[in-house]
């Protein structure tokens, strides 16, 4: 099987089977963000106690890559600090330039290819800008 074959299969699997869709209790940091370009709209919402996000889901519609994405980020960065999560989301916009970068979380690879489609950027994105967004909320907030 090629390595294009297995991602695509990675992303399907993941906007067929969302991780970590739904919301979570009123205390929750919530950030709504879309994309008018194509549509795509998150609402991501984050436990966030000590530091650490403790949980993270989210709702929204949008095409394979943006809910994905939003899928695999929910779970790559539950149980990581603040700090940690900031960096993933650092390196997937690396990861989004083309640039051969690594996750923990295996799976996050599989997006590698949009960064051949820069109209479809923004759509793997969307809720890293979201968890960027709720993060610094906390931070002011907290």
């Amino acid at each position: 099987m090629q390595l294009d074959d297995l991602y695509r299969r990675v992303i399907m699997d993941h906007y067929k089977n969302p991780r970590n869709r739904g919301e979570l209790a009123d205390d929750a940091v919530t950030v709504n963000l879309n994309n008018p370009t194509c549509g795509d709209r998150i609402s991501l919402s984050m436990q966030l106690a000590d530091g650490i996000v403790k949980q993270a889901r989210f709702t929204g519609e949008g095409c394979s890559i943006s809910l994905s994405s939003a899928s695999m980020m929910t779970d790559a960065v539950k149980g990581k600090t603040l700090e940690e999560a900031l960096a993933m989301a650092e390196r997937f916009s690396q990861l989004m330039k083309g640039e051969p970068v690594e996750f923990d979380y295996e799976e996050l690879e599989a997006l590698s290819g949009v960064s051949k489609f820069p109209a479809r950027i923004k759509c793997a994105t969307l809720a890293w800008n979201a968890l960027r967004k709720g993060i610094e909320q906390e931070r002011q907030n907290g």
